[in-house]
């Protein structure tokens, strides 16, 4: 029985009609036949429920199309078989997104053969752990080979390159991280390694690119819940840089493979150490970093909340109710510094015996987090032997038992993650955009229904960063300084709190979010028929 609590679901619905968007209003030319109607039974995913697939990532999967065409099918030229085989793949909707896959941009390299009888084509993916990657590509090679002239299809699965999504100078050694997850709790010993460690393995388990990062420098966990066969960090005498130890194909750097045991510093020197070790360490590419995070909430968090830009927070309890109370104070922390807290993991809530279920330690400590702090998941783990014993033996658990009962819980957490990931990601991609054909900057900040527009003059001139003065906070840049008609070149992401907008004289300007939201607006605003023309 999966221990998973869902307070929310997401879209179910995997086929649709075709995107109003794509369906060109010119009728169809001579001796072309219309694009069939998509089946009648509308295919359906549940991706909270199933187990991730293998990973399938690069491969191509012929599909020789039935015999049941009609003879002499045929399309007018390329670019009408294009469109109708993106009108084809407008029916398959992302789950998590909502939208469909070819508006996503997920559809890449799409190509017609000269018979116009071959179609083939590239369906890049958020991240190679993608729960449902095997689903896409099944239904695309369906909607397409359901087109009357097509007779074979050739689809390629791929993933985006892993890169962050903000802007900023990032330390080198975090430039090609897609993701980072914070593990946390404030109190000890709610078993946060275990969680970290299982998490990070079910990640790498669904075809990502995977790392730990053991914060904890006073009592390291990390190198008695694993065992890599070289267990001392090294240094790159070229680049200065440290390269991580490997086990089963997680990348791990932990103080504990520094040498050093355990270390007797105080709190200055402690983030010192745990600033080098994560940013001058050589991570490469990687989807997924996962951050065991110590204790409390002080200087380490401070830290690496300012160091590292996170993209997603786990909170992990334990059912007692003095858990909640310092559980409480990490949740908050992560509200100040705009990290989002995606699921949370109630720990040692169970045990079953005498085919029932009992609760030692009582019930409410994780559902009082969800409930108080609106957080939308919440996994049980039970009291298991096993579970604690492998942080002892250094194989975790979901790699000794992969199909034991404890893997299942932490491959419905791993589904979790990466789909709230995807989505914090295209949230803060598109939270501030500009659009060219209205002359005005679209907000929509996460997590917020509200959808605004403002003047791109009334943003420069209220530019509170570097063109204020230091002390007295008077503006340099007068009202008159700024033309009515100035238009941005480029809005970036800056975290989850900002963006970092670049004006033509060169100045980057930093309009986090709570700005923006106090500034005049622009009322009655024509909606722009087509899609935004953004920078973002």
């Amino acid at each position: 029985m999966a221990a998973m609590r869902t307070l929310h679901t997401a879209p179910a619905s995997f086929i649709v009609t075709p995107a109003p968007h794509l369906v060109s209003p010119t009728p169809t030319p001579r001796g072309a036949l219309p694009a069939k109607a998509p089946p009648a039974a509308a295919a359906t995913i549940q991706s909270h429920a199933r187990p991730p697939l293998s990973p399938r990532v690069g491969r191509r999967r012929p599909c020789a199309r039935a015999a049941s065409s009609g003879a002499g099918a045929v399309v007018a030229s390329v670019e009408d078989a294009k469109r109708d085989v993106l009108i084809a793949l407008s029916q398959i909707i992302d789950p998590d997104f909502g939208t469909d896959i070819v508006s996503c941009g997920f559809i890449k390299d799409l190509e017609i053969s000269e018979t116009l009888e071959e179609v083939s084509f590239r369906v890049e993916l958020t991240t190679p752990a993608c729960p449902v990657k095997d689903m896409f590509e099944e239904k695309a090679n369906e909607v397409v080979a359901a087109l009357p002239w097509v007779k074979k299809v050739n689809v390629t699965m791929s993933a985006q390159p892993a890169q962050p999504v903000y802007a900023g100078d990032l330390p080198e050694g975090l430039k090609k991280i897609s993701n980072i997850i914070a593990v946390s709790s404030c109190k000890g010993g709610v078993g946060k390694s275990t969680v970290a460690v299982n998490l990070a393995y079910t990640l790498a388990g669904m075809g990502a690119r995977v790392g730990i990062f053991d914060a904890d420098v006073f009592g390291p966990s990390l190198p008695n819940m694993v065992s890599p066969v070289n267990r001392l960090l090294v240094v790159n005498p070229e680049s200065k840089s440290i390269l991580p130890t490997e086990y089963l194909g997680v990348k791990l750097v932990s103080f504990g493979f520094a040498g050093q045991g355990r270390a007797i510093m105080r709190g200055p020197m402690v983030s010192g150490v745990i600033n080098q070790l994560l940013t001058t360490t050589d991570w490469g590419e990687l989807d997924y970093l996962v951050i065991d995070m110590p204790p409390g909430t002080g200087d380490i968090h401070l830290t690496l909340c300012q160091v590292a830009p996170l993209t997603a927070a786990v909170i992990v309890t334990t059912p007692q109710k003095l858990a909640f109370i310092d559980v409480a104070k990490g949740v908050r922390m992560f509200s100040k510094l705009k990290v989002p807290c995606v699921a949370v993991v109630e720990n040692m809530c169970y045990f079953d015996a005498d085919e029932k279920r009992y609760y030692p330690f009582g019930k409410g400590s994780g559902t009082q987090v969800v409930q108080q702090f609106g957080i939308p998941n919440l996994f049980d783990l039970p009291i298991r032997p096993t579970l604690s014993s492998s942080g002892d033996t250094g194989i975790p658990e979901v790699v000794s038992d992969p199909q034991g009962d404890v893997a299942k819980i932490f491959q419905n957490l791993g589904v979790c993650v990466v789909q709230q990931c995807a989505k914090i990601r295209q949230q803060v991609s598109t939270a501030v955009s500009y659009d060219r054909s209205i002359r005005a900057i679209r907000v929509k900040v996460p997590d917020s229904d509200e959808e605004f527009f403002l003047h791109p003059a009334t943003v420069r001139r209220n530019d509170r960063s570097a063109q204020s003065d230091e002390w007295t906070g008077e503006q340099k840049v007068q009202y008159g300084d700024v033309p009515e008609d100035i238009e941005p070149e480029e809005i970036r992401p800056m975290g989850n709190y900002a963006v970092s907008i670049t004006w033509p004289d060169g100045f980057s300007q930093i309009a986090p979010y709570d700005q923006l939201d106090m500034l005049e607006r622009l009322v009655d605003v024509p909606l722009p028929a087509t899609a935004a023309v953004a920078s973002s």
